[in-house]
């Protein structure tokens, strides 16, 4: 059999193990030389990793899940979110992992019992968990059969008081091997901590690099960061540098296994909120759903290339694109990070924030820091550069009252249908559609389902048109401070792309 056969078969084979429904079959009677279309089948299996939400004996954290209900699943599945040091009930840990040897064979493990802070029952209805006080770790969750197709988890924290007191919250993701934070911070004001979270049964090792105004800083006590199985740390930046600068981008590059991670800054004075990573480095960048009373708004970017990159600066308002004044452009210089003020940019309307190159395309990524409130009663959240909803995403904790939704279609109208699940204490789930003009962000009335009792999801699905990229803000005002989180809601990556190999594979010989 030749290399090209080889590589069919071997790819069909990595498909079948995220999917569990791809298949490798004879030649047809037709003799048909062509391949089939590729069809779109559930992924099998979701893993998601949850930061330790706090250190403080003043944090109040809640966890909700949510599955939208998915054509082609099965009826069967389970899900689970439970502390990172557990492990699965047959001992093999999250992952499933092998040792490390050809035989195949998984770690042996003791089970654990230990209660899991949520378990979903059913796809189209959240569940949540709570947890209180210092003491919560980072959590691995997992879902399998007809729970992992999209499957969300939200983490939002109240802090009542302190340093980074507010409202806190992000998405729990997949683990990756790369991981880009504009935004972060080690100014004296800023406290800001890099949470390394391991979901597998061997050791991961971490590099974690710092980039200033004018480069890279020395740093040796980043190199090689081991990640113990089944673990989390969170690395405190200032440990790693002498140096304090106000606007850093960091990166964690992820050397064997693999990780998940997410940056929490928290400033002595306005608050603070976890900042997630950029999407990939790309020539151009949407950052969706700036509150529309935010006061102050600074654009983080950082170009990791050796060539400059030139910008273009825009805000997607409802009313259409314009630039801000003042800052028409953006020059990012190789390897540096670049900050720009750009004050109170929305002046009362929603808006994203759309970056494209001027001449040529150079891989940027990109991070908002966004203040809401005046004096000493702010708040601070940061959206980053994120791509596209595509098929579907989702938000999974939302209330009655306090959730905003931002859509933004920054090169061609789009028609999208917004759907609010059943509440998880009851309700009934509704949705309505909507067109988002291009060049436009519009925060919409999403709709709330009937009769709600306690939090409920928003899943985003693009009909027609062009990209459409998503946030959604969640506010909760206590003493008048005006707490507030925002998330950005990517694709979630529910299907998978599943070639059906049933070609004469004999054409592929030569």
């Amino acid at each position: 059999m030749n290399r090209t056969t080889i590589s069919l078969i071997a790819g069909t084979a990595a498909l079948a193990a995220i999917t569990g429904f791809a298949s490798l079959t004879a030649p047809g009677a037709s003799g048909a030389g062509t391949a089939k279309a590729a069809a779109e089948l559930p992924v099998e299996r979701t893993t998601l990793l949850c930061p330790q939400p706090s250190t403080s004996d003043l944090a109040d954290t809640s966890y909700t899940s949510f599955t939208p209900v998915t054509k082609g699943t099965g009826g069967d599945g389970t899900a689970q979110l439970r502390s990172a040091t557990e492990q699965s009930a047959d001992g093999t840990g999250d992952s499933g992992k092998t040792d490390g040897k050809k035989s195949g064979k998984k770690k042996a493990g003791k089970p654990k019992t230990d209660k899991p802070v949520l378990t979903p029952k059913e796809p189209g209805k959240p569940v949540t968990g709570d947890t209180s006080g210092s003491g919560t770790p980072a959590l691995v969750g997992t879902a399998e059969g007809r729970f992992a197709p999209g499957w969300a988890v939200q983490e939002t924290t109240e802090v009542a008081a302190g340093t980074g007191r507010g409202l806190q919250g992000v998405n729990c993701t997949a683990p990756d091997t790369e991981f880009w934070f504009p935004g972060a911070s080690t100014d004296a004001a800023r406290t800001d901590y890099v949470h390394l979270t391991n979901p597998d049964d061997s050791a991961a090792v971490v590099d974690i690099e710092l980039y200033g105004k004018d480069g890279a800083l020395k740093s040796t006590v980043g190199e090689g960061i081991t990640v113990a199985p089944h673990s989390s740390d969170p690395v405190l930046l200032s440990t790693l540098t002498d140096e304090k600068q106000t606007n850093l981008t960091v990166h964690v590059n992820v050397r064997s296994g693999r990780v998940g991670a997410a940056v929490q800054a928290l400033d002595d004075k306005v608050g603070g909120d976890w900042l997630a990573a950029s999407t990939d480095p790309a020539g151009s960048l949407v950052l969706p759903g700036i509150p529309k009373d935010a006061t102050s708004v600074r654009l983080i970017a950082f170009t990791p290339g050796d060539a400059d990159a030139d910008l273009k600066v825009r805000l997607a308002s409802p009313s259409g694109q314009i630039t801000p004044a003042g800052n028409e452009t953006l020059h990012v210089k190789a390897g540096m990070t670049t900050a720009v003020d750009l004050g109170a940019v929305t002046r009362g309307e929603a808006g994203s924030l759309v970056l494209t190159p001027t001449d040529k395309s150079v891989p940027v990524v990109a991070a908002l820091r966004v203040v809401r409130g005046k004096g000493d009663k702010q708040e601070t959240a940061f959206i980053p550069a994120t791509s596209p909803v595509g098929t579907r995403a989702t938000s999974a904790d939302n209330s009655g009252k306090g959730t905003t939704l931002s859509l933004a279609a920054p090169t061609r109208t789009a028609q999208v249908k917004v759907t609010a699940s059943a509440g998880s204490d009851g309700g009934t789930a509704v949705s309505k559609t909507y067109t988002i003009k291009a060049g436009t962000t519009q925060d919409i009335a999403a709709p709330v389902p009937s009769g709600l009792r306690g939090t409920y999801a928003l899943t985003v699905e693009p009909l027609s048109g062009g990209p459409v990229y998503a946030a959604r803000t969640l506010a909760a005002t206590e003493e008048g401070v005006p707490g507030f989180t925002v998330q950005t809601l990517p694709d979630d990556r529910g299907t998978v792309a599943v070639p059906e190999a049933d070609q004469d594979l004999s054409v592929l010989q030569r």
